[in-house]
């Protein structure tokens, strides 16, 4: 595989960092990746290249705006910031690389952008997979916040986040404390639309002990995507299972993705 690294104009004078893992004979859609609202290429770790090796498909990471070297983002971020990441600014990406068909994988605030951006581009996702998405604010989803804000004041945490995303890192924390504490946010989120939207085969997935959401959140995504969804709770996993199971979450995904895809053929 050939990994490479990048700038990738995508308009408005926008630019995104990207990470493109490629083999020399690619298989199936190419897998992107959308990171979590603390992440960014860096802390996805290994996983997508272990995933990319696993399925034989190119993969896509890349750093939203805001984050990594990508270009700045607007802040406070806007109600629909979601919405905006997955309808517009993911496509615009894939049109400037000239990638036709993905396979979407998700992480919290990544896999709450990876349904919309199933829900908005159509034909063009082949598949999806989400770990730990929201389509709302929970009680869990509050209380960790909290307890992430007393950590963020008490213990190192500040630190070793600085060391992914340096000048940025206050400005990252706050601006996803912000949103996510707004009510205002919480009124405006409705991912129906989206959800009812989506026809890939799509795995939403969420650790049993998942700090941050609970089980209703997987359950519900289901029921609002229909039959292509399935449901998959692990145990003793909480709130990254790519990073606290990655052997077994890749073969998860690998298994599925590689079914997916010869179903595809198949039709």
């Amino acid at each position: 595989m050939q990994i490479r690294d990048m700038l990738v104009p995508v308009g408005e004078g926008v630019e995104l960092e990207v990470r493109r893992i490629q083999h020399h004979d690619p298989k199936g859609p190419v897998l992107v990746f959308l990171h979590e609202s603390l992440g960014s290429i860096a802390l996805w770790r290994k996983f997508p290249e272990k995933l990319a090796r696993a399925t034989g498909c190119d993969a896509l990471v890349y750093n939203r705006r805001g984050y990594g070297h990508s270009s700045d983002e607007i802040l406070p971020r806007p109600y629909d910031f979601q919405e905006k990441e997955g309808s517009v600014w993911l496509p615009r990406l894939l049109d400037e690389l000239g990638i036709e068909r993905v396979a979407l994988i998700g992480h919290s605030d990544g896999g709450s952008i990876a349904l919309i951006a199933a829900g908005a581009m159509g034909d063009r996702v082949q598949a999806l997979v989400t770990m730990a998405a929201h389509i709302y604010a929970d009680h869990l989803t509050l209380a960790g916040m909290e307890e992430m804000a007393a950590r963020y004041r008490e213990t190192d945490i500040r630190e070793r986040l600085e060391r992914y995303h340096g000048h940025r890192t206050d400005d990252l924390f706050n601006a996803w404390q912000t949103v996510w504490r707004d009510e205002g946010f919480h009124a405006a989120m409705d991912f129906s639309v989206w959800l009812a939207a989506i026809e890939c085969p799509a795995m939403i997935i969420q650790g049993e002990n998942d700090e941050y959401g609970v089980p209703e959140q997987v359950t519900d995504i289901v029921a609002g995507i229909g039959a292509s969804a399935r449901e998959v709770f692990l145990e003793d996993t909480g709130h990254s299972p790519h990073l606290e199971k990655t052997d077994q979450v890749v073969a998860l995904i690998c298994g599925f993705l590689c079914s997916e895809i010869e179903l595809k053929k198949q039709n």
